[in-house]
């Protein structure tokens, strides 16, 4: 088993009575060597469907399908110990029914084992998310500024800035917890619209570009490291620069190999049989 018998995976259950308590720590994770060393100190690890332009270079998340989702959500979920892990559902794998839905949340759920799915959509998802609820997946809602529908909300911006696009986000709040969402994603959402949401809604409000009183934080894993230079959402602090250090280490490497300093002598095999030399498992 990837999880030891001592440590508990957080359920989506333990996820929602964090409400109001200490903020969740979410981050997006797409590998397994990522997975574990978030694992220690996140919540909620989100398989996102941003997979597709961090790592496979998509002008959108639109292309992103799923079996590329069920490939990267089993890397996760088989990797970490401790964080919730959670699946995005790609575009057009749920939209259509909530038979569909089901089909497709069941599927993620029992070829990666990751504890649960997130949807996008508001009001016109509601039913949706209470047909799969009610039928064992626990979802996470998203709502505010939802990617797959970017062509029909004009790109993406902060939203909430009109009083009726403000009322319009509430309500897809609302009607997400309301069908039994155990936690809603609320992206790009003016300040005082995601700190009113936040304080109305009755599950926890992980915020990315929202506001400090959400009762969690997510952003995109590689945009936090500076891992993706593509661009940089308003919202993301970088808390390093670690495609700057890559850079230079492969520079040192590449130099290193045109000098023919590496491989040394210390990183190749000795002929078999001379005296006092050893192979890397020590062996003479």
């Amino acid at each position: 088993m990837s999880v030891q018998a001592d440590t508990k995976r957080l359920t989506p259950h333990a996820v929602m009575a964090r409400k109001g308590g200490t903020p969740l720590v979410c981050l997006t994770a797409y590998t397994a060597p990522m997975a574990r060393y978030l694992d220690t100190h996140v919540d909620v690890l989100l398989v996102g469907d941003s997979v597709g332009m961090v790592l496979y270079g998509m002008e959108t998340t639109l292309p992103v399908s799923l079996d590329i989702m069920i490939a990267h959500g089993r890397a996760v979920a088989g990797a970490v110990r401790r964080a919730c892990v959670v699946v995005d559902l790609p575009f057009g794998t749920y939209q259509e029914s909530p038979e569909q839905a089901f089909r497709t949340a069941a599927r993620v759920l029992a070829e990666t084992g990751a504890a649960a799915v997130k949807l996008e959509g508001g009001t016109e998802m509601a039913p949706t998310i209470r047909f799969l609820v009610q039928r064992g997946i626990p979802v996470m809602g998203h709502v505010g500024l939802t990617p797959q529908s970017c062509n029909t909300l004009g790109g993406f911006r902060a939203r909430g800035r009109t009083g009726e696009e403000a009322r319009q986000i509430q309500d897809d709040a609302l009607a997400v917890a309301e069908a039994g969402a155990f936690s809603v994603v609320l992206e790009a959402a003016v300040e005082p619209l995601a700190r009113t949401i936040a304080g109305q809604v009755p599950i926890p409000v992980i915020g990315i570009g929202a506001s400090v009183a959400c009762d969690g934080q997510i952003l995109v894993t590689e945009d936090m490291l500076g891992l993706f230079d593509t661009f940089t959402p308003r919202f993301v602090r970088r808390y390093a620069e670690l495609g700057t250090l890559l850079s230079d280490a492969v520079a040192g490497y590449a130099a290193d190999v045109r000098a023919r300093v590496f491989p040394g002598p210390e990183h190749c095999f000795a002929v078999a049989g001379k005296a006092h030399d050893h192979d890397s498992s020590g062996q003479e």
